[in-house]
């Protein structure tokens, strides 16, 4: 069984350190949510909107560890009034999730994309 897990997040501009940061706190979460270890992991799909040039998203996630999972980034379509400067990612996982099934997560200003789903996020203790 392979369950498909959503997720999105925008970013205040388009620097190669913002899509880094973004990317690893968007994964991070979705991987939290759902109880993930990189092993459960069967692909990684992001795109990207047309406005953020500066890093490959994928490249956030190798640098976090998914060195043996295939990732894959592409160009969201440009449709007029879209939420500009948005990654988005459709992480597809081997197996079931826990109870509840997926637990899709939606940060910063992309909460707009999927109000009916989108939730605070995990609170984490302090380093």
């Amino acid at each position: 069984m392979v369950v498909g897990v959503r997720g999105a997040i925008d970013i205040p501009r388009d620097t190669a350190e913002e899509v880094d940061r973004a990317t690893r706190e968007l994964l991070a979460e979705m991987m939290e949510r759902n109880r993930l270890e990189p092993q459960s992991l069967a692909a990684v799909f992001f795109t990207a909107t047309p406005d953020i040039r500066s890093e490959f998203p994928a490249l956030a996630a190798r640098r976090m560890g998914l060195s043996g999972v295939p990732l894959m980034c592409s160009q969201e379509m440009a449709v007029h009034g879209a939420l500009p400067r948005c990654i988005r990612v459709l992480m597809l996982v081997n197996g079931p999730l826990p109870a509840g099934g997926p637990q899709h997560v939606y940060l910063r200003g992309a909460t707009a994309l999927r109000p009916d789903i989108a939730s605070p996020p995990v609170t984490r203790p302090s380093p």
